[in-house]
């Protein structure tokens, strides 16, 4: 056996045995049924947007929609330097629904993350202590707050991660998309089984603002791009692992739009991975090290093989022994997130490892672009 397939053979079972851990964790996060509790956590709601008036009404139509008392929400809208008419939108919203607690802020550039300016701009102003972020392309489900409250009333925890998922149409590029979320919901749910989360996604996220201000907010974390929601977390739970717990119930799942552009759909994957290097940690770091290794081996795997410098048989056992197991995570993932919809990703499977390897790449070293700005590595 030549030492390219000694080499692959061991970044694979370095890999199966993360993945495994991540399915075992997956398991033991339980479901979390509501019950019949008077609502009585105040809530805010912080939602920073750019240019989004395809998309802010129906999120703002999503928040009208909501099954909890109006005295409990405050809604607080962060408009980051839009050139569009969102801002329209909003102000057109906010008439039709005088009742409701709401409140327009621009941003202020303070930082090298107009994200994390949004929420610092936000917080000091929220009337309640418990702070719920979410993106202007996102819809949210009607019981999404009062099952928050059922959940912070009976657990008492200071911080709260959600699912989220695309709402998609019938194409394969956003099929393909949902595949890579899902994968990365699977993995969330997993590290917290296994009380190691890393993870998480910001158009979902639940904080109290004194567990916020606790834990220093974005201190030491603002000069990075991204990662209000990851870094936080990571800041959170080096803190105090208790108090931060995942909510896993279908009415808090946050629904988003997948990109139906693949140069930007590269940018934001690139956004998210370019998060990686500044995890606190050590798992999360040995855990993104090994998945890019593992799907850049089969990359590498695949060339060999055509060259002659591998063995076909040894490729194809090592993609589906990779795939075998992916596909139990996200079979889990699929089973919570989409109801246990039919799926065979096989196609995507095949080029994932080409994309995954390209993102990871250029996120080590490359810039990106973001809502009509440039930033850098």
């Amino acid at each position: 056996m030549g030492i390219v397939s000694i080499a692959l053979l061991l970044v694979l079972v370095i890999y199966v045995v993360f993945i495994a851990q991540l399915i075992l964790g997956f398991a033991k996060i339980k479901y979390f049924e509501t019950t019949n509790l008077t609502p009585k956590t105040a809530f805010t709601i912080v939602v920073p947007f750019r240019n989004e008036e395809k998309n802010l009404n129906k999120l703002l139509e999503s928040f009208s929609q909501l099954n909890y008392p109006i005295s409990l929400i405050q809604i607080v809208m962060v408009d980051d330097f839009s050139k569009d008419n969102s801002v329209k939108i909003y102000n057109q919203w906010r008439l039709n629904h005088e009742a409701v607690d709401t409140t327009l802020l621009e941003n202020l550039e303070l930082s090298y993350s107009p994200k994390k300016d949004a929420l610092t701009r936000a917080i000091p102003i929220a009337k309640h202590d418990w702070i719920v972020t979410t993106d202007a392309d996102c819809l949210v489900d009607a019981n999404w707050l009062l099952t928050l409250d059922n959940y912070i009333q009976e657990n008492n925890p200071e911080m709260i991660i959600g699912a989220v998922i695309y709402k998609t149409k019938n194409n394969w590029f956003h099929h393909f998309q949902q595949l890579d979320l899902m994968s990365l919901q699977g993995t969330t749910i997993g590290s917290f089984g296994i009380g190691k989360p890393f993870m998480c996604n910001g158009a979902n996220f639940a904080y109290t603002k004194r567990f916020f201000n606790e834990i220093g907010g974005f201190g030491g974390i603002s000069d990075k791009a991204s990662g209000d929601d990851v870094l936080l977390l990571q800041k959170a739970v080096k803190s105090n692992l208790e108090k931060v717990h995942y909510l896993k119930n279908n009415d808090v799942i946050v629904k988003t739009k997948p990109e139906n552009d693949l140069f930007k759909l590269f940018m934001q994957r690139v956004r998210w991975a370019g998060k990686t290097t500044s995890y606190d940690s050590s798992y999360a770091k040995m855990l993104a090290v090994f998945v890019l290794l593992m799907n850049l081996g089969l990359v590498c795997g695949l060339w060999f093989a055509v060259c002659d410098y591998l063995d076909w048989k040894i490729f194809q056992s090592i993609f589906l022994v990779k795939y075998v197991v992916d596909y139990i995570l996200l079979y889990q993932s699929n089973s919570y997130l989409r109801k246990g919809k039919f799926f065979v990703p096989i196609a995507s499977s095949l080029i994932y490892p080409f994309f995954s390897s390209l993102v990871g790449i250029y996120s080590l070293f490359g810039s990106f672009r973001w809502k009509g700005r440039k930033f850098k590595k």
